[in-house]
């Protein structure tokens, strides 16, 4: 189908496969409801890969960032889903954006930034404050590779201030976080459609 519409979810916990994951939960969680609107989604977990640290599209022997890449250039929307650190993304998210810096140096059939016309969300869970700086950071990055940002295309969780807690314990997903998914999500693929029937020009 033309409109066919597919999403890359990049998991980047700390925390290698099968341990449970917050960030891998609410990936989850948005994957289901993009698979409502008809959109094939794939979860990659990033550190389950050896990606290597550099900022080349490819960074020798043994680096596992070729085959991500492959990925993310099939994929119209890029969802990247990070823990918080010290009020930070994780250090996996951060080399994510280093390895798609490469992505400024590579143009498509007709000269276009290789990224452009490829929708970017993000979401960030964790037990301290932070959410909105990261998001704040992803998109910046995302949007100067040359993915493009619907309205309000991040979601995120916070635990209550200095108490602990996790995103995968909760009972139930809070009504905020629900709805915060639901419209990234909407938002994500009604963008995502736009751009597949009229692409950025050229100039």
């Amino acid at each position: 189908m033309a409109d066919t519409v597919r999403a890359l979810a990049l998991v980047c916990t700390l925390k290698p496969s099968p341990a449970k994951s917050s960030s891998d939960l609410i990936t989850r969680q948005l994957l289901d409801l993009f698979a409502e609107r008809n959109v094939t989604g794939e979860v990659l977990r990033v550190v389950d890969h050896d990606v290597r640290p550099g900022v080349e599209a490819d960074m020798g022997e043994g680096d596992e960032w070729p085959e991500i890449r492959r990925k993310i250039a099939g994929a119209d929307i890029l969802l990247i889903a990070t823990p918080t650190w010290v009020g930070h993304m994780s250090s996996v998210a951060q080399r994510v954006l280093e390895r798609l810096d490469a992505e400024l140096s590579e143009n498509d059939d007709e000269g276009r930034p290789a990224m452009f016309g490829k929708v970017a969300v993000a979401a960030a869970v964790g037990n301290e404050d932070g959410a909105h700086k990261i998001i704040a950071d992803l998109f910046q990055a995302l949007n100067d590779t040359g993915f493009s940002v619907p309205a309000q295309g991040g979601t995120y969780w916070n635990g209550e201030a200095m108490q602990g807690g996790d995103y995968t314990n909760l009972d139930e997903t809070p009504k905020a976080v629900a709805s915060a998914n639901a419209t990234l999500v909407r938002n994500a693929v009604h963008l995502a459609r736009l751009l597949k029937d009229a692409q950025y020009p050229v100039v």
